[in-house]
C-alpha cells in the first residue's frame, strides 16, 4: 500500500484548507495527497476528485465525516445563540434565529457513496467514526483501501474489526477536530507516539498524526512503529493551501487550545477571540458550526479575524511558507 511512495508522508485531509491543488502537489512530490470531502455534497465530491485526476495520475485518498447525526435540542440551541449574541453585537449584527445541521454524515449517504463507487479513489478515509457495514462492503468491493482515524485502542479495535486496512493514530497534539468517535466519552489524550505504540498490537499498519513538523519527529514516529506520518499544519502555509492570510499569520503565535465553541466538537485551534468563550453549553456538532460560521462572517465584515476556525497543531510555530513539495521533502524520514 505504501510501496509506491517515494516519501512516507501523508498530507492530512483538512476540510476548508486543503485543496485539489495541494493533493496534486503532494502526490507529484512522491507522497500521498488527500482530499477532504466531509463538507461537500455528491456533486462537489465528484468535482474535487476529478480535479485531482486532471493534475496527477498517482494514487490519492479522500476523507469523509462519519459522525452520528446531531442530537437536536431546541432549548440548548436557543441557549447557545444567546451565549454568542454579545459577540455578534460587537459587530452590529444579530445571530441567526435558528440553526441548521450544515454537514451531513457519510453514514447512510447514498449519493456520496455512489460517487465513490463510480470514481473509485485508491483510499477512502473516515473521521469521527465508521460508516455502515453495507458502505464498507461496497467500498471494499470497489477496490478502495479503507483508513480510519483512531484516538484510542478501543477505537482502533473497532476500526480493525470493521475490516479496515490502516489506522491513523491521531495524537492529542494534532490540529483540527479530534477524531474521537464519541465526543462526550472519555479521552485519554495520548500523544501520537504513545498511541502508535498502543495500536501496533492490533496488527494493522499505523500512520502517526499529531504535530509532526520536521524530519526528526517523522523519524521518531517511524522508529516507534508507524509506517508513515500524516501532516496537516506543516502544509497550511503552502501556496496550494486555501488557508486565508489571517490563518497563516496566526500560526506564528503558536498557542493552541482544544475547544467545542466553534463547531460543537472538540478541535484544536489557535487561540483567538472564539476560543476564550466558555464552550460547556455549546450546541451539538455540526449545528454549532452553523452559528460559528455566521459569527466569523459578521466579524470579517467589520475587518475582525478573531473568530476564524484557525485549526492548527501544537507545532504551529514551525510551519513554513514554502511549496508543498518542499515540505514533503523536508519532512520525509
Amino acid at each position: 500500500m505504501f510501496s509506491h511512495l517515494r516519501h512516507r508522508v501523508v498530507q492530512a485531509p483538512m476540510a476548508g484548507t486543503s485543496t485539489p491543488e495541494l493533493a496534486v502537489a503532494v502526490c507529484e512530490a512522491g507522497a500521498l495527497g488527500f482530499l477532504a470531502l466531509g463538507t461537500l455534497d455528491a456533486a462537489g465530491a465528484r468535482k474535487a476528485i476529478r480535479s485531482v485526476r486532471q493534475g496527477t495520475d498517482r494514487a490519492f485518498g479522500v476523507n469523509l465525516f462519519c459522525h452520528a447525526p446531531a442530537r437536536r435540542d431546541a432549548a440548548r440551541e436557543a441557549g447557545w445563540i444567546e451565549t454568542l449574541r454579545p459577540a455578534f453585537g460587537r459587530f452590529g449584527a444579530e445571530p441567526p434565529t435558528a440553526l441548521s445541521e450544515i454537514y451531513p454524515t457519510f453514514r447512510g449517504n447514498d449519493a456520496v457513496l455512489a460517487v465513490l463507487l463510480a470514481e473509485r479513489p485508491a483510499i477512502v478515509g473516515c473521521h469521527f467514526g465508521l460508516p455502515g457495514s453495507d458502505q464498507i462492503a461496497a467500498l471494499k468491493a470497489a477496490g478502495c483501501r479503507l483508513w480510519a482515524t483512531a484516538t484510542s485502542v478501543a477505537e482502533g479495535r473497532a476500526v480493525r474489526d470493521a475490516g479496515f486496512d490502516v489506522i491513523v493514530a491521531q495524537g492529542y497534539e494534532a490540529g483540527g477536530h479530534r477524531g474521537i468517535f464519541d465526543p462526550d466519552g472519555p479521552d485519554g489524550r495520548l500523544d501520537h507516539l504513545a498511541l502508535v505504540r498502543a495500536l501496533l498490537p492490533l496488527g494493522l499498519p499505523v500512520v502517526a498524526a499529531g504535530a509532526i513538523m520536521d524530519r526528526d519527529s517523522a523519524r521518531i514516529a517511524m522508529d516507534a512503529g508507524a509506517v508513515a506520518v500524516q501532516c496537516g499544519t506543516a502544509f497550511l502555509r503552502a501556496p496550494e493551501s486555501a488557508a486565508p492570510p489571517a490563518h497563516r499569520a496566526a500560526l506564528s503565535g503558536g498557542r493552541t487550545v482544544i475547544t467545542r465553541a466553534i463547531s460543537g466538537r472538540p478541535a484544536r485551534c489557535l487561540v483567538n477571540d472564539f476560543t476564550v468563550i466558555d464552550d460547556a453549553a455549546a450546541a451539538d456538532y455540526p449545528v454549532a458550526y452553523d452559528i460559528g460560521k455566521a459569527l466569523n462572517a459578521a466579524a470579517l465584515a467589520q475587518g475582525n479575524t478573531g473568530y476564524g476556525a484557525f485549526w492548527a497543531g501544537t507545532g504551529a510555530t514551525a510551519s513554513l511558507a514554502r511549496p508543498a513539495a518542499d515540505t514533503v521533502r523536508a519532512i520525509s524520514p
